[in-house]
């Protein structure tokens, strides 16, 4: 049987071509018609050998409309050719989204905290073992901290990014003031002891920042628990 492009058997159409006279003469039952997957009842006339139904009841069934314009009859099928209505937008996907830390700035915020931690496992090591204190000699390590910092900086480019900036620099100047408090301590002699940092309310407050620096990296988002301020 001919089929159209919406998968309808032509024949259906023809209904419209039927004379009244043998419409009255067929026979006619109620039958389950199914279009595209949609079913309902519609009542089948039988007319030399062949099935018809209204163009009514195909529309119905198939979730179709009929349109009437003079002598002319539109019949509108699902997928015939009317695209499908597109959705309204929901609060969900049409949220602005926040972005989180960038890339770039992760990367650079990792390095800078990775030599902040080389600096502050040096200056701990030097008080453990009652090396010499020299501001010469932490330096270096400073230096190197410094440069990541500025490296941090220009990798700024989200919203959460310049909001975490601070939080990172904050966690710097802690360790700049720690080890200077005891390269100073060292060079006006005074005893310190071995295990100095472990009684430091700056030092356990360095660590402090460090963890929630370090939970933010991972997280890839802002978050500000205030140990770093």
């Amino acid at each position: 049987m001919q089929r159209g492009s919406s998968g309808v058997p032509l024949i259906l159409v023809m209904l419209l071509i039927v004379p009244a006279l043998a419409l009255s003469q067929a026979a006619q039952e109620t039958r389950t018609l199914i279009v595209n997957g949609q079913s309902g009842q519609v009542t089948v006339v039988q007319v030399n050998g062949r099935s018809y139904v209204d163009l009514e009841a195909l529309a119905r069934v198939a979730n179709g409309s009929l349109g009437f314009k003079g002598n002319q009859i539109t019949l509108t099928l699902p997928g015939s050719g009317t695209p499908p209505p597109v959705p309204a937008p929901t609060a969900a996907n049409t949220a602005p989204q926040t972005p989180g830390l960038s890339r770039g700035f992760l990367r650079a915020a990792i390095e800078a905290m990775s030599l902040v931690r080389e600096w502050h496992s040096a200056l701990a090591n030097a008080i453990l073992n009652g090396f010499p204190l020299a501001d010469s000699w932490l330096a270096g390590y400073r230096a190197q901290a410094a440069t990541a910092l500025r490296l941090a900086s220009v990798a700024v480019s989200t919203d959460s990014d310049r909001s975490a900036f601070p939080l990172l620099t904050n966690g710097f100047n802690m360790m700049t003031k720690l080890s200077n408090q005891y390269v100073s301590q060292r060079q006006s002699l005074s005893y310190i002891s071995p295990d100095a940092l472990q009684n430091d309310p700056l030092d356990q407050q360095l660590l402090n920042c460090g963890h929630s620096l370090a939970a933010m990296v991972a997280s890839g988002q802002f978050q500000d628990d205030g140990t770093c301020q």
